[in-house]
């Protein structure tokens, strides 16, 4: 089995928790939408890891979804996507520079190094900047011993 036989799932969710004045709030939500419309289409764009139809989001309101915290989630299968990781981690983490949020978390699971969470956490809310984001992975690994 080559390594580009090897199934790999990259899931996760980014949380904004938005200002409390309504008019903020909806900017705030509707610039992370804009930021989410920036990735290309997967037809476009054959190099890029992220694309447009990975991610999704809820409304505006209470009634779409958006009740207090807004929820952006992604979710994408790829072949042995563990090889370019660095590559699909540079990328998020541009994405997160160009956005509202409070938390994000990718799961990675891949059939040869097990499963792995990546979290970043902005304690006062990360504003759309270049400032440097920290990032904390924990790793799961299910072994199977012979006796």
């Amino acid at each position: 089995m080559s390594q580009f036989d090897q199934e790999s799932i990259v899931y996760g969710v980014i949380r904004h928790v938005p200002s409390t004045q309504d008019l903020a709030a909806r900017r705030e939500r509707r610039s992370n939408w804009a930021a989410i419309r920036t990735l290309p289409l997967g037809i476009d764009d054959d190099w890029s890891l992220l694309k447009r139809e990975m991610f999704s989001m809820a409304g505006d309101d209470i009634f779409s979804g958006a009740y207090q915290t807004q929820v952006i989630h992604f979710a994408a299968s790829y072949r042995a996507v563990e090889y370019e990781w660095e590559a699909w981690l540079r990328q998020f983490e541009s994405l997160l520079k160009s956005m509202y949020w409070v938390s994000a978390t990718v799961h990675l699971e891949t059939e040869l190094s097990g499963r792995h969470t990546f979290n970043w956490q902005a304690e006062q809310g990360h504003e759309p900047s270049d400032t440097e984001l920290r990032m904390s992975c924990e790793w799961e690994r299910e072994a199977s011993f012979a006796m």
